[in-house]
């Protein structure tokens, strides 16, 4: 049964559909799932079985009474834990706030409810969303990193555990951890999903996003949540896309292996058909990159004054480091740094503007050994605060062994057609 677990989204809603399949069934399959692996891989902060199958229940009730379902019936989603839940703790990986009961589901949580998905769980968050690492272990090998700070939703995803999985990122917590364990990371344009009951850190940087298992699937579960179109990621475009190639500003942090794996990615995408273009970045854009740490951490000592001033003890110590130099650059220096943003965002859209898609590195390498740290986001950060729509697709393995991803990003607000791209370049380089 637990092969019912592995069914990517949009297989497992057909047959939710075609009633060949009960939500109560497909639970049960990933329930059995998680038994067997979450032992070693540690992917949740929360988890209630008895829950989830009541959930499953009153869905397949609700479907034989005759009452209209949604477009996400039945399918079980990861929630990470800096997005609020009614009805589990939402403890946002500190200790400062264990237990903590929200009376209201987060927007998105609430939209997938709406739209008939199983809310499986709280997965596990770095605290705040940033760097100290919480326990979880990667599941292509557990001696890993995940990476974060999405990384019970990225462990959970590509283990089988539930059909997607919320992310938010400020730097690369949904695009890198994706990537080091093998699935699909979808970061959409900035605001496409909306922030409220989110612990949000960074006024101008968090975004919230998915990591499934498919790019069809990340499409489907965003159409779902949002009533929007995200396309058809799986139908094929009628033409080959003009792709440009960048390493980015922190070109010299990849790995042997991410440069190997990008020129060989990049050269089946032209064997393909693609227009593939070699493409440097402004200095405005890089000078944005460079104000990315001022903001982020000026912005996030601001949203966490309470416990800076209430419960400083309880946090930790990099994370009281961080939040002593975003309150040392000050109001001028945070509106410095989003002036820098602003006028990055304006130099990319001319730059970006002749091409489908821009392929680059999803992360510096494979996953580093160890849960101690969850890697380096120098190949994330720059979309994020441009806030494109970002997606990495798996690529092949490293040296180790380990996953590598590939990343793929467009234009502000062209969030279909990055996703078609994404799997059109992961088709090619197959």
């Amino acid at each position: 049964m637990t092969e019912l677990a592995d069914l990517p989204a949009t297989d497992a809603a057909r047959r939710l559909r075609e009633g060949s399949l009960s939500a109560a069934a497909l639970t049960e399959a990933l329930l059995d799932r998680i038994a067997a692996r979450e032992p070693t891989l540690r992917t949740f902060a929360w988890f209630d079985p008895a829950l989830a199958r009541r959930q499953a229940a009153a869905l397949d009730a609700a479907r034989a009474a005759g009452r209209a379902t949604g477009p996400l019936h039945g399918l079980a989603l990861g929630v990470k834990d800096v997005l609020d839940t009614a009805d589990q703790p939402s403890q946002y990986g500190s200790p400062i706030w264990a237990g903590h009961r929200p009376r209201a589901d987060a927007a998105c949580v609430a939209l997938a409810r709406r739209a008939g998905a199983v809310i499986l769980g709280k997965t596990v968050t770095t605290e705040f969303a940033t760097r100290h690492p919480g326990p979880t272990a990667n599941p292509a090998n557990p001696g890993h990193t995940p990476g974060g700070s999405s990384s019970g939703s990225a462990a959970g995803a590509a283990a089988g555990f539930f059909q997607a999985g919320f992310g938010t990122q400020t730097a690369g917590s949904i695009i890198r951890p994706a990537a080091f364990c093998g699935a699909v990371g979808f970061k959409p344009s900035y605001g496409t999903l909306h922030r409220a009951g989110m612990k949000v850190m960074s006024e101008s940087l968090d975004t919230i996003g998915l990591i499934t298992r498919t790019v069809a699937d990340a499409a489907f579960v965003m159409a779902g949540l949002t009533g929007g179109d995200f396309g058809r990621p799986e139908a094929r475009p009628d033409r080959a896309p003009r792709l440009a190639l960048c390493w980015g500003p922190t070109a010299e942090l990849a790995a042997p292996e991410t440069r190997a794996l990008l020129e060989r990615v990049a050269a089946a995408a032209a064997r393909a058909g693609a227009r593939v273009e070699a493409l440097e970045m402004p200095p405005a854009v890089a000078a944005g990159l460079a104000a990315h740490p001022t903001v982020m951490n000026g912005e996030s000592a601001e949203a966490l004054a309470w416990e800076l001033d209430n419960a400083m003890a309880l946090l930790s110590p990099v994370l009281r480091e961080a939040m002593a130099r975003g309150r040392a650059a000050g109001p001028a220096g945070v509106a410095a740094g989003r002036a820098a943003f602003a006028a990055a965002r304006a130099a990319f859209a001319d730059v970006v503007a002749p091409y489908d898609a821009i392929l680059t590195p999803a992360a510096p390498g494979e996953a580093p050994e160890g849960l101690g740290w969850t890697g380096d986001p120098a190949f994330n950060a720059l979309w994020t605060l441009l806030h494109v729509p970002c997606v990495t697709v798996p690529a092949g393995t490293g040296p180790k062994g380990l996953p590598l991803g590939v990343q793929v990003v467009g234009g502000f607000g062209r969030d279909a057609a990055t996703l078609a791209w994404a799997e059109w370049v992961r088709q090619a380089a197959a």
